[in-house]
């Protein structure tokens, strides 16, 4: 122990020599071991964020959307619309198929809301049907949801997001009060719990749900509907599940075999799928930084060692004089480049950690540390600093105590 701390000693003496140079390799594994982390926690953030979303669409679930959808980047597009999808199609698909749980038809257009002297110019409306909160993993927070009776008798009946409730009510508990949606008295019956955004960027919350038959007689006067939530019974059935549901629809609407569907089967996985290939981007081009830092760290090192050999041939040629072994100039010289990784690397996790936090925070993502990602950083900034130092350390060894006293 004596002789580690005093090769320790000696080390922080020679690297304040050299300030400067000392200071940009530190830098540089600094750099490193901060990118990698911060890169690896985000990375975990953003995944956790995803699956909750997922989560939040609904189990299992498939959408039949009325036109054709793209893709485009990590979300949908509608190209086109038609009028051929009906809540009769749904009643199919349920009878038809031994893959499907549940299905959710449900209708949307936007309209003007009033409640007193507050208006929202133009607000969502989806009529659907009781079973929507199950297929859609949605949660009542106050009052009752849709009912079979509220759309067989066509009752005037408003469901409100949790931010429309907050814009139309304030505090106030809107339960019992009347709003108008277009020219149309609804009670409101029910607040959800909050979603927050979905996959392709909608607030969830910013919309007010209405029993299908009243959406669909009161408000649209039509008999077409925009969507079909399907819920498969597991996540191995889904691919099974979407080739009948076209298959069947196919047959319903008389598509002949040269003609393209006039609706589009979504599977959720897929948007997932979009959006984790787009973070998975981000996360290799963080990484690639982060090796180019280390990259650079490890340069930084090995120059200041060769420039620190190169300055203290005397001392190094006195001390092979005296007795020194060259595995003794080694270690004393791989100290000295781990000395440097080591406080890199250190002050890498700890502001790495801070600044971690500090963006979860901002950007309200979920708390997510990646425990292996902090160990494999570390490692690698003194890995790199051990590296860097082997091939100066041999080439002290090189260093002969007559060629110095000629000198």
């Amino acid at each position: 122990m004596k002789r580690v701390y005093l090769n320790l000693k000696i080390a922080l003496r020679s690297l304040v020599n050299f300030k400067l140079r000392t200071a940009l390799a530190v830098l540089g594994v600094f750099l490193g071991t901060f990118s990698l982390i911060v890169v690896s926690n985000l990375s975990g953030s953003l995944a956790e964020k995803t699956e909750r979303e997922a989560e939040s669409f609904g189990k299992n679930l498939l959408i039949v959307r009325s036109g054709i959808v793209r893709k485009f980047g990590t979300g949908t597009r509608l190209l086109s619309e038609a009028t051929t999808l009906t809540a009769r199609d749904a009643d199919a698909l349920l009878q038809g198929s031994e893959f499907i749980n549940a299905v959710s038809p449900s209708g949307n257009k936007s309209f003007p809301v009033r409640y007193g002297d507050i208006v929202l110019t133009s607000m969502l409306i989806v009529g659907t049907t009781p079973n929507y909160t199950d297929v859609r993993n949605f949660r009542v927070h106050r009052g009752r949801f849709i009912t079979e009776n509220d759309n067989r008798t066509l009752s005037k009946v408003a469901i409100l997001g949790s931010e429309v409730a907050e814009k139309l009510f304030g505090k106030k508990n809107p339960i019992g009060e009347y709003i108008l949606i277009r020219r149309v008295p609804c009670q409101v019956i029910g607040v959800l719990e909050s979603k927050g955004v979905d996959l392709s960027g909608f607030n969830q919350d910013n919309q007010i749900f209405v029993p299908l038959n009243t959406f669909l007689r009161r408000f649209v006067n039509k008999d077409y509907i925009n969507n079909i939530s399907v819920q498969v019974i597991n996540e191995k059935a889904i691919p099974l599940a979407k080739s009948q549901i076209e298959d069947m629809l196919r047959k319903r609407h008389k598509i002949k075999d040269d003609q393209d569907n006039d609706f589009t089967v979504i599977d959720m996985k897929d948007v997932l799928a979009l959006k984790t290939q787009a973070m998975s981007m981000i996360t290799v081009l963080g990484t690639v930084s982060a090796v180019i830092a280390f990259i650079i760290g490890g340069i930084g090192i090995l120059s200041i060692m060769i420039l620190i050999i190169n300055e203290r041939r005397v001392e190094i040629g006195i001390r092979r004089a005296v007795g020194s072994k060259k595995r003794d100039i080694v270690f004393q010289f791989l100290i000295e480049s781990s000395f440097i990784s080591f406080t890199g690397g250190t002050v890498g996790v700890a502001l790495s950690f801070i600044v971690t936090i500090i963006i979860l925070f901002l950007a309200k993502l979920p708390f997510s540390m990646s425990p292996s990602g902090y160990v494999f950083s570390f490692l690698a900034s003194v890995g790199v600093g051990i590296l860097a130092g082997i091939y100066p350390s041999k080439k002290a060894t090189m260093i002969q105590p007559v060629d110095i006293i000629r000198s």
